[in-house]
Parts: structure tokens; sequence; C-alpha cells
């Protein structure tokens, strides 16, 4: 019996590596893209589609008579939900990426509250899906993705939906890798890195092979639930730098620092978190029976290649990154992180 997947959003970071896991499953996946493009990795018979999944018409038409599971990589806030709804006569099932930053502590702070004084959540380690969740909204990106599960999570019913809850995302094919805090400051040949919070911060990290494993269990058992996606393991920020100077065959001296960075342009890692983000899997495996096909440091050679590549032939990393620079415009400061080491030194 032919089991049909539609892949949205499938030549993003995680959707290459999904489309290709659904179809050596079985799957007859159709690819659809904004692009219609096509990785080199995928299978032969894996279709391909053009189509904006704002455009209602364009994806209904590229549903077609409609498909077993659809999969969606690019649904970020209720009126993407209230769309998969609309379409729920076609739909079997489906699986939607999520985030980790829909969660809120007992003191209502959450990754939007992390920039105010005391506001960074303090959350329990590990993190469970019955956590509770911010307030949907349109407000910000997490208040539109909890906007997304709760419209999902209500019409259960008719669309039974996983939304699996990605951590730090990491892979190739990333437009803001966090790797690249590292990666090019061992391509600059700096010697020394500064990590506060003692290197001690730990940010869930969620490889993308991890996410498409996910993803193919979720696609054959369909189901109405909120499930993390995240690693096996959960490093160190001082743990990450060091596996990715073994990967580049570099060493480089950590400068510890008790507390937070000592200015947005010194130590500001994109992992450096004042306690630790980590969250529980055993629901993926109960629920699933998933198992993790990868690990964070097993992962870092193919996500490190591509950062090298990107920024090949001395390329600006504004330029490689744009997305990044508009997020973290202060990462590569050398200027500032020389003079703090000075006046440290003094």
């Amino acid at each position: 019996m032919t089991r049909r997947a539609v892949v949205i959003g499938a030549t993003g970071q995680i959707g290459r590596v999904a489309v290709g896991a659904l179809a050596r499953d079985g799957w007859e996946v159709t690819a659809l893209s904004t692009g219609g493009g096509r990785d080199d990795g995928w299978p032969e018979e894996v279709r391909i589609a053009r189509a904006d999944r704002g455009d209602d018409d364009a994806l209904a038409a590229a549903l077609g008579d409609g498909c077993d599971v659809l999969v969606d990589m690019v649904a970020y806030g209720p009126e993407h939900a209230r769309q998969l709804l609309g379409l729920a006569d076609r739909i079997g099932s489906a699986v939607v990426i999520s985030t980790l930053s829909v969660y809120e502590d007992d003191k209502g702070r959450n990754f939007d509250t992390q920039a105010e004084p005391d506001g960074f959540p303090e959350y329990p380690v590990p993190i469970p899906e019955s956590r509770r969740t911010i307030r949907p909204g349109d407000t910000s990106y997490s208040s539109r993705k909890a906007g997304l599960e709760r419209e999902l999570l209500d019409g259960g019913d008719r669309l039974p939906t996983t939304l699996l809850r990605a951590g730090a995302i990491h892979g190739p094919h990333c437009r803001t890798p966090r790797e690249l805090y590292f990666v090019k400051r061992n391509l600059d040949g700096r010697p020394r890195r500064i990590l506060p919070y003692g290197g001690a911060s730990r940010f869930h990290p969620a490889s993308v092979h991890n996410i498409a494993e996910l993803i193919r269990l979720a696609a054959a058992r369909p189901g109405s639930r909120a499930l993390n996606a995240v690693d096996p393991d959960a490093p160190t920020v001082a743990e990450i730098a060091a596996a990715i100077d073994t990967v580049m065959g570099v060493e480089t001296r950590s400068v510890l620092v008790d507390g937070p960075a000592p200015s947005p342009a010194v130590g500001d890692t994109p992992w450096s978190v004042p306690v630790p983000v980590v969250c529980d899997m055993s629901a993926a495996e109960r629920e699933l029976g998933y198992r993790p096909v990868a690990r964070y440091a097993e992962t870092l050679p193919e996500t490190v290649a591509w950062i090298e590549g990107r920024l090949a032939g001395g390329r600006d990393w504004r330029e490689a990154y744009p997305k990044m620079f508009a997020t973290y415009r202060d990462l590569f400061d050398y200027a500032a992180e020389d003079a703090w080491l000075a006046g440290r030194q003094a």
C-alpha cells in the first residue's frame, strides 16, 4: 500500500534530511518549496513541486487528492494552523516543527523576557512537555508558535498533529549556525576565546538527523501531541568549542568568566545562558519508540565543512549569513575582545 507524504519547506535545513528519511522508509514523497528545488541526496523517485505555502490555492493544488501525512517545516503562526485545518479533509495527519521557546517558567519568564533584568527563564532540568507554555499572540516568534500549537492541538480531532519542539537546530544549510562563532575564530587564527558563566552554559542542541528521525516515526504513528526534539546529549559551550577545535585540528585556550559576558561584543556566544536549557526526550521514546540516530560531536564535521565552504575565499560572514548578522551583530569584534583581554592582564 502506497503511503503519500507532502513536505512543505523541503529544501530548508530540516526538510532536506526529512525528505530523504521518508523516501528511504518507503513513502511516496512530494517535496514542496518556493523554488521547487531538489537536493542531490534525495532518491530519484522524490517528486518536486513549486508553491508558496502562504498561497492557499497553490498549497491545495500541490496536495492534489490528498496525502497520508503532511510535514510542515515553515508553519509560524495560527494562520498557518488554520490553513492546514482547512485542508484536513485531504490530510491524514500532520507533523509540524515548533520550538522549545514556547515554554514558560513558574515566574512567567520565557525567551521573550530574557533581555529584561532577571528575565531569563529558569526551567526544570530536563524540561518535560507538560511544562506550561506562553500565551499565544502576534508579538514574537515564540508567541506565534504558541498560537500555532494551540490551534493545531485544539483541532486534533480533525487533523491529528505531532508538534516537534526543536532545540538549537544544527547541521548544513542552517542560515543562523551557532557553530559559526567558533569556526570563524579558528579560521581567523584567534588563540583565545572568552566564555561567560564559566563555560558551563547548556542550550540543548537538535541535529537535523534526529529531527528527521522523529518526523519519520511520527508520520507512521499519527496522533495529537507535542514532543520535544533535541539530541541525546546537551554539551556545555566549553565542550562544544573543544569539539569544534578537534574537528578543525586546532588548539584554542578558553578564558572563563564568572557570570555574564563582559559586553555584547565580548564573549556573548549564541549558547551563553545563565541557567541550563535542557529537554526531556522520554515522551518521544515512549510514544514513538524513538531512539536518537546521532550525537552532537558526531555531526560536527558536516556542519563545520558547510560553514567553511560558505566562508571560502575570504567571503564576509555578513554576506554569507545575513540572517545571523541581523540576530547577532557583535559576534566578531576582535578589537573589543583584545582590549578586554589586555585590561584583564594589566
